[in-house]
C-alpha cells in the first residue's frame, strides 16, 4: 500500500493534530528536498514497520514522513512539481491576492493579476487533486484552460463596477471579496468536475480498491472547495477591514504611503495562517460509511468504512 494512503488510514487525526503536521508540511524547506532525500525517506517507510506505530517517536521516521507526505502524491506515488506542493501555495498566492484585490486603472493591471492567481489555483487544483480516474493530458490541459479563462473573466467583474460611481462604499469594498471566495470555490469545482463525473477509487483498511465511487468524488470536491472558500473569503476580508481603520488612524495620516505595505503584510499573515488551518478542515485520506456509496460497491464489500484520497 503507498505509505501516504495508510498513514491517512492508520493516524485518524483530530483537527489540531491536522493543523499542527499542516505547520510542518508547509515548512518552506520542503520545496528544495533532493529526490534522493526524498527516495531515502520514502525506503524507511517502505521496509520499516515501525513507521506505522502510532506512538513512534523516532526522528529519522517522523522526518521520513514529512518529507514524503510534503511531495509525494498519495494516488499516483510520483513526485508533486516543486512550484505546486503544498508549501509553494502561501509564497505564490499571497502576492497574487494582494494584487488582484488592489484598485486599477488600466487593463493591463485588472488582467494580469486575476490571470497569475486562477492560473496557479487551477493546476495546483489539478495537481494536488484526486489522480485515480483516468484523464489523458490533453483533456487536463482543456480542461485548465477553460476553468482558467472563466473564473479570470469573472473575477474581473468587480474591477469594471468599481470603476463606476458607486455611493454605497460598503458594496464596494465587499464585492471583491465575495468573489473571492466563491470563484476560488468554483475553480476547485470546475477543476475537478471529473471527479464526480467518473468516480474516484475507494478502498478498505488495508487499502484494497473495492471500486470507483461518484459519490466519493462529489465529497471530496465538495469538501475542498468549501475549504477554499474559507482560506480565501478569510484572507481578504481581514487586510480589507484593517486597511478601514487604518486610514482612520494616525500612522496613515502623519505617513499615508504605508497603507500598501501594511496592507501587504496584513494579506501575508492572514494567508499564513489560513492555509494551514483550511488545509486542514477535513483529513487529506477521507473517511465515507459504505452505506452512502453506490449499490455496486456496498455489494462489494462488508466494510462499515471506506477510505478515499479527498486532494488538498
Amino acid at each position: 500500500m503507498e505509505p501516504n494512503v495508510r498513514f491517512g488510514i492508520v493516524e485518524r487525526q483530530s483537527f489540531f493534530q491536522r493543523f499542527l503536521q499542516w505547520t510542518e508540511l508547509l515548512d518552506p524547506t520542503n520545496l528544495v528536498l533532493s529526490i534522493e532525500k526524498i527516495e531515502k525517506s520514502r525506503q524507511i517507510l517502505l521496509t520499516n514497520e515501525e513507521a506505522f506505530k502510532l506512538d513512534s517517536e523516532d526522528p529519522r521516521i517522523m522526518e521520513a514522513w514529512k518529507r514524503s507526505l510534503s511531495t509525494v502524491h498519495p494516488d499516483s506515488s510520483r513526485l508533486i512539481p516543486v512550484p505546486l506542493r503544498p508549501a509553494a501555495f502561501l509564497p505564490f498566492t499571497a502576492p497574487m491576492v494582494f494584487l488582484s484585490l488592489l484598485p486599477t486603472k488600466t487593463l493591463k493591471s485588472m488582467v494580469l493579476p486575476q490571470a497569475s492567481l486562477y492560473t496557479y489555483c487551477t493546476a495546483f487544483n489539478l495537481v494536488n487533486g484526486n489522480a485515480s480516474y483516468n484523464r489523458g493530458p490533453v483533456e487536463s490541459l482543456l480542461l485548465g484552460a477553460g476553468v482558467t479563462a472563466s473564473c479570470t473573466f469573472f473575477g474581473l467583474i468587480p474591477r469594471w463596477v468599481l470603476k463606476a460611481p458607486l455611493k454605497n462604499s460598503l458594496l464596494r469594498k465587499s464585492l471583491p471579496v465575495f468573489l473571492l471566495a466563491y470563484i476560488s470555490g468554483m475553480n476547485v469545482v470546475a477543476t475537478r468536475s471529473l471527479e464526480p463525473m467518473r468516480g474516484i477509487e475507494v478502498m478498505d483498511r488495508e487499502g484494497n480498491i473495492i471500486g470507483y465511487s461518484r459519490k466519493a468524488g462529489t465529497k471530496a470536491v465538495k469538501d475542498t472547495a468549501t475549504s477554499r472558500v474559507l482560506l480565501f473569503g478569510t484572507s481578504a476580508l481581514i487586510p480589507e477591514v484593517f486597511s478601514v481603520f487604518l486610514k482612520k488612524s494616525q500612522i496613515f495620516v502623519r505617513f499615508p504611503w504605508s497603507l500598501w505595505p501594511l496592507k501587504l503584510s496584513c494579506t501575508v499573515l492572514v494567508l499564513g495562517l489560513m492555509v494551514p488551518l483550511s488545509f486542514s478542515m477535513y483529513p487529506q485520506i477521507g473517511q465515507i460509511p459504505s452505506s452512502q456509496l453506490e449499490e455496486e460497491i456496498q455489494a462489494a464489500t462488508e466494510e462499515a468504512e471506506l477510505f478515499y484520497n479527498r486532494g488538498v
